[in-house]
């Protein structure tokens, strides 16, 4: 399995945030082929889930209209993200899946509302990243992501074919200083959410700079003051897809 490809072209209007994904993805590769992660179930199911995005096909007799064209490359990029970010958040893979799940979340943030706008205006929005003008995404370049990714999932849902022993790597300790704030999301209602900014429970203050750690499937918020907070209530997109790309 080779590289998944980092180049984007500089007229791009979105840079895509790619390192943390391409170390993750040499990471992945590596535990593989030494035969040291044989996935389990969960992580199995959640590799077959975002294959299954990655390999679709686009729909075939829709004309040949570039426009037409593009927003199903599009829909396909952002449905690999949705099925990513719910198999994250869902909460039940390994820490080394996870991490890899949040790496490829990133790089295809710039498809969280393109084509299809999520349906309550209040839904959960994530930052494109430096580099954004308002045009739309870079549909060449996330697509050339694509072949990398599915060489790296399909191995992993290979491995977890059925009477294969699981074998899950340990997680690599991850520290990593955040400036800015975290929002809690919730829905209490069909299309209606709800949002409020995580605040440090000793002293109040919401804008870090925090040291995170990331630990397993959640992660600690130590503020400034020297609490360090395990019960925010975040989800993992929460926390992983606004830190630094690595």
């Amino acid at each position: 399995m080779r590289d998944v490809p980092v180049a984007v072209a500089a007229s791009s209007p979105i840079r895509l945030s790619t390192r943390t994904l391409t170390l993750e993805s040499r990471r992945a590769r590596q535990l593989l082929a030494a035969g040291e992660w044989r996935t389990a179930p969960a992580d199995a199911e959640a590799a077959a889930a975002v294959l299954a995005r990655l390999t679709a096909p686009l729909p075939a007799g829709r004309g040949a209209a570039a426009r037409m064209r593009a927003t199903d490359r599009d829909r396909r990029l952002q449905r690999v993200l949705r099925t990513t970010l719910h198999h994250l958040d869902a909460g039940a893979v390994s820490p080394s899946a996870a991490a890899l799940l949040a790496a490829v979340a990133r790089a295809l943030l710039p498809w969280y509302a393109a084509p299809n706008p999520p349906a309550a205006a209040a839904a959960p929005r994530y930052g494109t990243g430096p580099g954004a003008t308002g045009a739309g995404p870079p549909t060449g370049a996330g697509e050339a992501l694509l072949p990398g990714l599915t060489a790296l999932f399909t191995a992993l849902a290979e491995t977890g074919a059925a009477g294969a022993a699981a074998l899950t790597p340990a997680a690599e300790p991850r520290q990593i200083r955040y400036a800015g704030r975290f929002r809690r999301h919730t829905r209490p209602a069909p299309g209606v959410w709800a949002a409020e900014t995580v605040s440090c429970p000793r002293c109040g203050g919401k804008d870090g700079p925090w040291t995170v750690t990331c630990e397993g499937r959640g992660a600690a918020l130590a503020c400034p003051c020297g609490e360090v907070s395990r019960d925010h209530g975040l989800a993992p997109a929460e926390v992983w897809l606004v830190l630094p790309d690595a």
